[in-house]
């Protein structure tokens, strides 16, 4: 995680049930105490979110396997933008739970007011993101009424550009190339993830975060290819698909290594650019994720249902509403994306890509197991290695993590303490 923003630097904005203006002066130095205390928040926080997006993303990818596959609804542009779209919904969700979640505290607030106090909240993150969490650009911007509208505007476009050609890349890829090289090279966005942090987000080059990103593709080069089964190409899970033809194959293998290589770019773009700076309280970073999240999904609804006439028109996808059984399915597995997607951005926010990109392989082995539960296909012994692999690297991951955390902190300490003096 990079270094994070001095404290003292940060601009305070009042929760979303406060009245009171915008503070644009900088806060006083806080207490060893509270600084630790914070940052256990942020990481029970960020525990909690890791865990729902695990979940929802086996749950989604369960159903979308079932619902191409087992009831023919095979509709992949579609799906991708119907899910896509649906984290338009993140931002009113998180709406209703801030309105809510505190009667007692929110007992006789007129509507009004919250909802003038939230937006208030909203654009003073949205200008700390903006000024990277210096005070003299916040007041700057703030004296002159300054909207961080366009800024938001055009960072929602370049992320979910971004996002959106990484995910196609794995639809296009998916008849064209293998399961083991399909799931091989797109899982290595962890690596990517961490060469672009290095130069956009001043990532230091530590030791054990290199080993720990090389021990998770190690685990999923062990689980795409580890188990070699008569009659087809391994997948991961030991089952066998079709090989296609060499180079249909070479072909589908460089446009998921182009989705690959966009994905890293997408997840640290978003925590460069739409996260507010590491040191920010841990109900801001929250909020705006998922206010974030549903931005992206706008702009999904608006703008990438283009492409969907003109596939039905090639004959490459031809549009068809769900019905049935399949309609209902679909939208658990949609709103499963949503969750899935809400929480990524939040442990994003809260975390830093390397160690997000890491957790989302651990998907991998979960899904492995839900196969292995829903079908009752052994665990291969590659699929059992590999996830393990995985796994440690995950661990090693963290505990660098709240390593280089620890430090930050020792940091502000020394520096707080040289003020004083």
């Amino acid at each position: 995680m990079r270094a994070a923003s001095p404290g003292p630097s940060a601009l305070f904005v009042p929760s979303s049930s406060s009245s009171q203006p915008l503070t644009t002066t900088a806060p006083p130095p806080v207490s060893a105490a509270r600084a630790r205390s914070e940052a256990r928040r942020k990481y029970t926080y960020a525990a909690f979110f890791l865990v729902v997006s695990l979940v929802s993303f086996t749950v989604q990818t369960e159903l979308a396997s079932h619902i191409q596959h087992d009831l023919g609804w095979n509709k992949a542009y579609c799906m991708m933008y119907l899910t896509h779209g649906s984290w338009t919904l993140l931002w009113p969700a998180q709406l209703a739970v801030l309105r809510f979640s505190s009667p007692r505290r929110r007992r006789g607030q007129s509507w009004g007011r919250f909802w003038e106090g939230h937006v208030r909240t909203l654009r003073g993150i949205a200008l700390l993101v903006e000024t990277r969490g210096g005070v003299n650009g916040q007041r700057g911007l703030l004296e002159y009424g300054h909207s961080p509208l366009p800024y938001l505007v055009r960072t929602t476009v370049g992320v979910t550009m971004a996002l959106t050609v990484a995910g196609l890349s794995w639809y296009i890829a998916v008849s064209m190339t293998t399961p083991s090289d399909l799931t091989a090279i797109y899982n290595c966005s962890a690596f990517f993830a961490y060469a672009f942090s290095v130069p956009l987000l001043k990532e230091r080059l530590r030791t054990d975060k290199m080993v720990a990103v090389a021990v998770a593709i190690a685990g999923v080069l062990v689980v795409a290819y580890g188990d070699s089964a008569e009659g087809g190409e391994p997948s991961a899970t030991g089952g066998t698909a079709d090989a296609p033809d060499t180079s249909t194959r070479f072909a589908g293998n460089l446009i998921i290594g182009l989705g690959s290589v966009l994905y890293g770019l997408y997840e640290v773009l978003y925590k460069r650019f739409a996260c507010p700076p590491d040191g920010t309280d841990a109900n801001k970073g929250v909020i705006f994720a998922n206010t974030f999240g549903s931005l992206m999904g706008a702009f999904t609804l608006l703008v990438l249902w283009i492409p969907l006439p003109i596939l039905h028109v090639m004959g490459w996808e031809t549009f068809e509403l769900p019905t049935g059984q399949t309609a209902w399915l679909l939208f658990i597995s949609v709103i499963m994306n949503m969750l899935f997607t809400g929480s990524f951005l939040v442990l994003i926010s809260l975390t830093s890509p390397v160690l997000s990109s890491v957790a989302s392989l651990l998907t991998i082995f979960i899904v492995a197991i839900a196969d292995w539960l829903w079908t009752g296909t052994p665990l291969s012994p590659a699929a059992i290695f590999g996830g393990l692999l995985i796994s440690a690297a995950f661990g090693m991951l963290s505990w660098s993590t709240w390593r280089e955390m620890n430090e930050e902190e020792r940091k502000k300490q020394v520096d707080l303490s040289d003020d004083e003096d």
